[in-house]
């Protein structure tokens, strides 16, 4: 404890607490940072967990759409060591993933310190530790666990004349429900899962929603004949090549979807799951957005040239009277903002190494929930780092009870 206070610069003295973290300290209450301390409990391993928000998985919680659902089967989005209520649908709601959420967190003792942003993070070679800190408290550790995901910060585009623009402008992550939008028109920029989602919601409250489609995309059914796509493309991952099970699988979606560039949906070059595993552009499951296309309940329209006040400009010279705009233009991760570091992490806030190498740093840094492969990919890097931290845990734990036991042993025959 005395050389902890020695770290401690004169000014932090005053202006912070100091705590020692006996144990990794996660920045982030998601289910990537939940998954974590969930295995390092399990591991016997203490933590502390820091949350920015007042609640746990706040993107879910606070930013997410009513009509939300899980886009994969639930066996696949999971966290390690408690698996769905068996009464749960194939497909979870928003409301019953954050109730499975708070009972993880519940069963696994999950106490996060909350309303608590992380306003820097650095290794101090000297010490060979982690200085973590809060407005009001710094944090002292061996281990540092990122954990704030890849959708930490929402992508506000810049668009010519935006600013111009009279009516409504929101970001997806601040969408709730068409309800508001009956009888309005809604251009939605962006053509992801959001964005089709968005705009499917938008036409079943009868608002009129375009939807901006700048660039190729890939539109798979989320079921094939009663199986769900991801789960068929895993299964026949295990026999064939990855170029060939894209094949498989767009030739299986033109018999369930039909030509989707006769809608304004033109397919990239590459197939899906090679597009997903070299840009992390993840392909579209559609679960109904396709038919409003077809009926014309969406326009899908061209890139934006630029808005005026009431309107928008598309590329193809086209104009749109509109109300009101959508942002479905995606997130990024906030890394880069606070933690002081630039060997694992790359400025684009993800890890350098490719999944999946990119769990672990130097120094007892780790990343979890940056493999662009949804909340499997989580689990599997919480299972690494709990492993990895749980192992020099145990070994030290080991060695100080045998020290212990050695100089018990070693006073009783000075006494003797």
């Amino acid at each position: 404890m005395e050389n902890f206070f020695r770290l401690v610069d004169h000014e932090d003295l005053f202006s912070r607490r100091c705590i020692w973290v006996n144990g990794p300290v996660i920045v982030g209450a998601g289910p990537s940072g939940l998954a974590t301390a969930a295995c390092l409990r399990e591991q016997g391993v203490p933590f502390m967990v820091l949350e920015r928000a007042d609640c746990i998985a706040s993107l879910w919680q606070r930013r997410t759409y009513d009509r939300l659902k899980l886009h994969l089967p639930k066996q696949f989005c999971q966290l390690p060591m408690l698996p769905f209520p068996e009464e749960f649908p194939e497909y979870p709601t928003k409301k019953q993933f954050i109730e499975y959420l708070e009972s993880y967190a519940k069963k696994f003792e999950i106490n996060p310190q909350f309303n608590s942003p992380v306003q820097s993070a650095r290794y101090e070679e000297t010490s060979g530790l982690w200085r973590v800190k809060t407005a009001e408290v710094e944090y002292i550790c061996r281990w540092l666990v990122v954990a704030t995901g890849e959708n930490a910060e929402c992508v506000m585009p810049e668009i010519e004349g935006l600013g111009e623009f009279k009516g409504d402008v929101m970001h997806a992550a601040e969408y709730k429900s068409g309800e508001s939008f009956r009888g309005k028109k809604v251009l939605v920029v962006g053509c992801g899962n959001s964005g089709m989602e968005v705009s499917l919601d938008l036409a079943n409250h009868h608002a009129s929603p375009s939807m901006v489609v700048r660039s190729s995309v890939h539109v798979l059914p989320r079921e094939i004949f009663g199986k769900s796509t991801f789960e068929l493309a895993v299964m026949m991952l295990q026999w064939l090549p990855l170029w060939l099970v894209d094949k498989l699988l767009l030739i299986l979606t033109w018999f369930v979807l039909g030509n989707t560039n006769r809608l304004g949906l033109k397919r990239p070059s590459q197939g899906p799951l090679e597009l997903k595993n070299t840009m992390g552009k993840t392909p579209v499951l559609d679960i109904g957005a396709l038919e409003k296309i077809r009926s014309g309940d969406i326009n899908v329209v061209p890139g934006i040239k630029r808005f005026n006040k009431h309107e928008v400009e598309l590329v193809n010279g086209e104009k749109l009277d509109i109300d009101a705009v959508v942002l479905a233009t995606g997130y990024r991760s906030n890394v880069p903002s606070w933690l002081q570091e630039g060997e694992f992490f790359s400025k684009n806030g993800y890890p350098k190494m490719p999944f999946p190498h990119g769990w672990k740093g130097k120094a007892g840094l780790y990343a979890v929930g940056f493999t662009k492969r949804g909340l499997s990919g989580a689990s599997s890097d919480a299972m690494k780092i709990s492993q990895d931290i749980g192992q020099v845990w145990k070994e030290e734990t080991k060695q100080k009870k045998q020290n212990n036991n050695r100089a018990y042993h070693r006073r009783c025959i000075s006494q003797f």
